[in-house]
């Protein structure tokens, strides 16, 4: 049975959609798979690491009737890779094997039965669905996502928290020494729903929605343990961190004293060149701001330094304290806004970063001690 022939690229482009989360060695082999299920013209093309499960549809021709297996995902994307795009290709099936051809080359592929895919069960208890458009998603996950905690042993910090309530999305990322907060409006008021989506989740919602179309929706609904989004003809469902996320709103600082509103494509420059003289171990860099004049300073184990200086509007107290410059860079580098207001307490108090005029995006950095 001919179980698909397209163009190289329709297929390639539908396998490479949902094989994000495939690792190419798995306790269970059959995870390291794809599980085709054909029904006439369509194709329903799933993947699965038993806590994500991502699934699209495609018409990708081949003979008529119903048909249902599972091959090597990875090996299927590397074979076609290194055909023509133009190159018409097509899947045939006998016995536990499939055929792959494209023009004179030819390939037989090990398969194992579709029924021991284990598939993610669906929790029934999704609260009411809600949409926004794929960019603001995208543009909400960047300006957090990197606040996220690694393999953090509190491993509700390892992902990202999601509250939809009223007409207000937040997403909120933390590793306990900096927090990330973006909000958009809904256009539907919905009853308060808070998820924690987990980090690899988060990666793959990123890489899934890079070329997502600028004014199409994505759907979102939570469950007790479970999220599933819905986008350009596919289907992400994945399970959620359970835990409780700390109390975002206690950690953003009130009414710092003082504040200084500045380029942000200046300041970052002149902390990327501070940070080339931190060591690896340790990225400190110190701040002193005073009236007119912001100053950077770093040095290292070899007795190196670096010295910036920025004129800046300031009017407040004078300030010294010392950052983490990776944790300024990673904010400063993901916002695409021309300028950034800057308000400080005092050496021992968080920074806050945010946009003028905005209060939609917030970023709050502990100090370190240099």
């Amino acid at each position: 049975m001919i179980v698909l022939k397209a163009p190289q690229e329709q297929l390639l482009g539908a396998l490479q959609a949902v094989s994000g989360i495939v690792e190419r060695r798995h306790t269970l082999p059959i995870l390291a798979n794809v599980l085709l299920r054909k029904n006439g013209d369509d194709i329903e093309l799933t993947t699965s690491d038993l806590e994500i499960q991502v699934r699209t549809h495609a018409q990708l021709g081949g003979d008529a009737g119903t048909f249902a297996t599972t091959v090597g995902a990875r090996k299927l994307i590397d074979i076609l890779r290194t055909l023509p795009a133009d190159q018409l290709v097509s899947l045939s099936a006998s016995q536990n094997k499939l055929a792959l051809q494209g023009g004179k080359s030819r390939f037989t592929l090990q398969t194992l039965p579709a029924e021991d895919f284990p598939l993610v069960q669906e929790a029934s208890d999704y609260g009411p669905a809600f949409s926004v458009p794929q960019k603001t998603l995208r543009d909400l996950i960047d300006q957090v996502h990197f606040a996220m905690a690694v393999h953090d042993i509190r491993y509700y910090l390892n992902g990202i928290l999601f509250v939809a309530e009223g007409k207000k999305l937040t997403l909120v990322a933390t590793d306990g020494h900096r927090l990330a907060l973006a909000q958009a409006t809904l256009e539907t008021e919905i009853p308060k729903q808070e998820v924690i989506l987990p980090r690899k989740t988060v990666l793959e919602l990123m890489r899934l929605l890079k070329d997502g179309k600028e004014d199409a929706a994505i759907e979102m609904s939570f469950a007790g343990n479970q999220a599933k989004f819905a986008f350009s003809g596919m289907e992400f469902v994945t399970k959620l961190v359970e835990g409780k996320f700390p109390d975002y709103n206690r950690v953003i600082p009130k009414n710092h004293r003082n504040s200084v509103t500045l380029g942000r494509a200046p300041l970052l420059a002149s902390l990327q060149r501070a940070a080339i003289m931190t060591s690896d171990k340790f990225k400190g860099v110190r701040v002193n701001i005073e009236p007119g004049l912001l100053r950077i300073a770093s040095s290292n184990a070899e007795q190196e330094e670096a010295k910036e200086e920025l004129e800046i509007d300031y009017n407040g107290d004078a300030i010294e304290i010392g950052f983490n410059v990776t944790y300024l860079m990673d904010a400063l580098a993901n916002m695409d806004q021309d300028m950034v207001k800057v308000e400080l307490q005092d050496a021992n108090a968080s920074a806050l970063i945010t946009v003028p005029e905005r209060d939609d995006f917030k970023y709050v950095v502990m100090p370190m001690r240099i």
